[in-house]
């Protein structure tokens, strides 16, 4: 089973991204998610951050998986955001982050949020998946990758 398959839109995959930061990058996926879920941009940037107040969510490899739990939210849903320049974002490894892939779990989530950041974290370990994602220019196909891969 592809837990992914569900997550991804192409409305929620932004490539060439020019945000500058972290907040900038957090303020584009916010305003994805808003459009798809009619909620408000600001609400989702709050539970972004709080997460990742507690640490970052660098994978390290230049990827990061920033994930909240919304109140509210009846199925997990996720972004992809490519930014044109990479940003510092605590990694471990110190690199720069270039992708990063949100994930939205309502908030009483639990075995299945943990499943699906699993699967991501899988998807952007793998060296020729991440270069397909940094080189892949149509948001169709960059969703079709995610939701055809499996570990």
């Amino acid at each position: 089973m592809n837990d992914l398959l569900d997550l991804f839109t192409t409305d929620c995959i932004a490539l060439h991204s020019p945000a500058k930061n972290r907040s900038e990058a957090f303020a584009t996926a916010g305003s994805l998610f808003s459009k798809r879920l009619d909620l408000d941009s600001d609400l989702i940037i709050s539970f972004l951050d709080a997460r990742e107040d507690l640490g970052s969510t660098a994978l390290g490899a230049g990827v990061a998986i920033p994930h909240g739990r919304v109140k509210g939210l009846k199925e997990p849903v996720a972004a992809l955001i490519r930014l044109s320049e990479p940003i510092e974002f605590s990694a471990h490894d110190g690199l720069p982050v270039s992708i990063l892939i949100f994930l939205l779990v309502p908030e009483k989530a639990t075995q299945q949020h943990l499943e699906i950041l699993s699967s991501i974290a899988q998807l952007l370990s793998d060296p020729n998946t991440r270069d397909r994602i940094s080189s892949e220019d149509d948001p169709e196909k960059v969703c079709q990758l995610l939701q055809e891969w499996s570990a």
